[in-house]
């Protein structure tokens, strides 16, 4: 048996060690927001937080997890700073991403809560976009940042 904390809710599973996060997200827990993209941790599809910090579930067992905080992206209440910004910022286009790139974006301005382009840049690599609005993200994360846009610095 292996107990898993997911959006603050414990569930005890009777699964294999080697299972992956994300098929016991979206097939056992009914979580469907964390999206399945390239199934080798390279796109950030399937980004979720443990312990605070991203990760990518496809690539996580559970047995990497077992006990740890898991957030998902149905936890990020729409009025948290980065969603508003969302949409905001008309961020997503066909929105396949959108969920990993938020969860990115709320574990960065956790840790950093002004961040320099660079730091955005770093904190969201590996994040793909298949309609590339890399631009409007970045703004949607400084507009969460608190940045006011007309005069370019930061509130």
């Amino acid at each position: 048996m292996i107990t898993l904390y997911v959006n603050d809710a414990r569930h005890d599973l009777d699964l294999a060690p080697d299972t992956p996060l994300l098929w016991v997200l979206r097939d056992h827990l009914r979580l469907t927001g964390t999206k399945f993209g390239c199934g080798e941790g390279l796109c950030g599809a399937c980004t979720v937080h443990v312990d605070g910090q991203p990760r990518r579930s496809c690539i996580t067992t559970l047995d990497e997890v077992r006990g740890r905080k898991i957030t998902t992206i149905e936890a990020i209440p729409a009025s948290h700073p980065v969603k508003e910004a969302w949409i905001a910022d008309e961020v997503s286009q066909c929105g396949y991403c959108q969920p990993g790139q938020i969860m990115s974006a709320v574990a960065l301005l956790a840790t950093t809560p002004h961040p320099t382009d660079a730091q955005i840049d770093t904190a969201m690599e590996g994040n793909l976009c298949r309609c590339g609005t890399y631009g409007r993200i970045r703004r949607a994360i400084r507009t969460a940042a608190g940045e006011d846009r007309k005069r370019g610095k930061r509130s």
